[in-house]
């Protein structure tokens, strides 16, 4: 994780906010959450931001708008193509969970936009289940946006206060403790989604 901030933090802003959204974005719309979830980038972003490397109201903007836009996006791709995207074979080796998401999106309709977009796998895949399920874009825009709004403060706001903790802890007792903090904050981090992704299904 050092590693990837200190890179961020050698671009200029400007460059760090594109990167940020094109991640963002391309999660949603191209399926690239499947390997490199979103919300790394914008908590990474976060910590930049903590650091006073960046502005974190622009943070929060930018991965909120770039949310929006990749759901829209995927969603668009969902009412043009149909479920015929799912016979890809990135999806077929995941057929059970594509259809706990198809589950999903049929017994809640556009609120699983919403719930979807906590979860990296379903954030990936159901905007374009709501498209192919032909579910009015107006009612998904709503949860879209609610659902974007959230979790792009949120997790910006996760990322500055942690950057904010080890900018602290650093000039306090030094940077080997910080990188404990740091490591401490990425492991507690890990573990809450391996436990959200476990629930995911059965909700």
């Amino acid at each position: 994780m050092d590693a990837i901030v200190n890179w961020l933090s050698g671009l200029s802003g400007i460059v760090v906010y594109v990167v940020v959204a094109a991640l963002v974005f391309a999660e949603d719309a191209l399926f690239v959450g499947f390997v490199i979830p979103g919300e790394t980038a914008v908590v990474l972003g976060g910590v930049l931001a903590g650091q006073d490397r960046l502005s974190v109201y622009w943070l929060a903007l930018v991965a909120v708008l770039a949310a929006v836009a990749g759901d829209s996006v995927g969603y668009a791709i969902g009412r043009r193509v149909g479920s015929g995207l799912l016979d890809t074979r990135l999806l077929r080796r995941r057929r059970e969970r594509v259809e706990r998401a198809r589950e999903m999106v049929r017994r809640w309709g556009p609120q699983a936009v919403f719930l979807g977009r906590f979860v990296a796998f379903l954030r990936a895949l159901i905007p374009t289940l709501a498209g192919a399920a032909r579910i009015e874009y107006r009612r998904f825009l709503l949860f879209n946006v609610l659902g974007g709004v959230l979790w792009g403060v949120g997790y910006t706001l996760l990322g500055y206060f942690a950057g904010t903790a080890y900018r602290q802890v650093e000039s306090a007792v030094g940077g080997v403790a910080a990188a404990v903090v740091a490591a401490a904050v990425v492991i507690a981090l890990v573990v809450w989604r391996v436990r959200v992704h476990r629930r995911s299904p059965r909700s």
